[in-house]
């Protein structure tokens, strides 16, 4: 019987490495990331990066495999991550993933085809959306490809430049590349939910220990090793926030504030990516101590076990989510 993977997913500050270190010690488990901005050596205390004595001892893959001048590939990241798993299950143990960048959950878990690059087409639909913004790309992809711009976001540069290449490269539709919901391999998937007034208190407490715990000084230190050439990693919320801050440009307060406001934005965008899932059972994190957590997480581990699940594919009819009640 394969081993299946145990997916941890939510938005940001819901306790995901938490319960991912106690299920790995209770599962004789490994962990894999599965939050880009995680994968940058050096961005620490900005992506709340678990320091390597907290770890207890567990392995984690996919932390640290980045220069921060180089760019996220969710398609390497797909190859190693899913390279780190067959290997986990080699040594008869538990693969858990654990991460809230919902597009890289995907790539490691299900069957997703992802199309190829071409540096001199994205450039060139870069420097077209510099020079005359994003709403030209977004209204030629919304006549392109209308199931790809409803579910990409007006303002979101990246995604549409992406999904622009990907319809020049291969003469079929964006939409056509998304990912299914369909394991490539055994897999259960948890979620955790917190109530959003408490997340939005979690979420403005984390930037605030953010700049009085060394994100400046650690800022300082990666713009000696090419911070400002990163495309990715200089954008990184705090980060972005971070070097302003040096450049000048920001109040301390002021980054605190603005951090704080785009944690919270992007905090809902995870709920949207991940909430529709049928295939995730919802943990209350808010309303569980930490070991009630950890057995409701054994319990639905428990059953989809039994379910005979971690289910290959969400059914037709089947409900949004699941809640996990005792």
């Amino acid at each position: 019987m394969t081993i299946p993977v145990v997916a941890i997913v939510g938005a940001t500050a819901t306790g995901k490495s938490d319960l991912g270190l106690a299920l790995a010690e209770r599962l004789d488990g490994e962990v894999v990331n599965a939050d880009a901005m995680q994968l940058y050596r050096g961005m620490d205390v900005g992506t709340a990066k678990l320091p390597v004595p907290e770890r207890r001892g567990i392995p984690h893959h996919q932390l640290d495999v980045l220069d921060v001048t180089e760019e996220a590939s969710v398609a390497a990241y797909q190859g190693a991550a899913r390279a780190d798993i067959d290997a986990i299950r080699a040594r008869g143990r538990a693969p858990i993933l654990v991460g809230g960048s919902g597009l890289y959950v995907r790539a490691a878990l299900d069957r997703l085809d992802i199309p190829p690059t071409d540096a001199a087409l994205r450039a060139a639909l870069e420097r077209e959306a510099a020079s005359h913004g994003t709403a030209p790309l977004f209204d030629r992809l919304r006549g392109l490809d209308p199931q790809a711009a409803d579910r990409i976001q007006p303002n979101n540069t990246r995604r549409i430049v992406r999904a622009l290449e990907v319809i020049e490269l291969t003469g079929r539709p964006f939409s056509a590349s998304l990912p299914k919901r369909e394991f490539a391999s055994p897999a259960v998937l948890l979620g955790l939910s917190v109530d959003r007034a408490v997340l939005d208190e979690r979420i403005a407490a984390r930037a605030a220990r953010m700049f009085t715990g060394g994100l400046l000084d650690e800022v300082r230190e990666l713009l000696g090793h090419g911070l400002r050439d990163g495309f990715t990693a200089s954008r990184a919320i705090g980060y972005a926030q971070a070097i302003a801050v040096l450049d000048g440009q920001s109040t301390v307060e002021e980054a605190v504030a603005s951090t704080t406001r785009a944690t919270r934005r992007f905090a809902r965008r995870q709920e949207s990516w991940f909430r529709p899932d049928p295939r995730t059972t919802w943990l209350p994190a808010d309303r569980l101590g930490p070991d009630a957590l950890v057995a409701a997480a054994l319990a639905a581990l428990a059953s989809a076990t039994t379910r005979g699940t971690a289910p290959d594919s969400a059914k037709p009819g089947e409900r949004h989510t699941r809640e996990w009640t005792p």
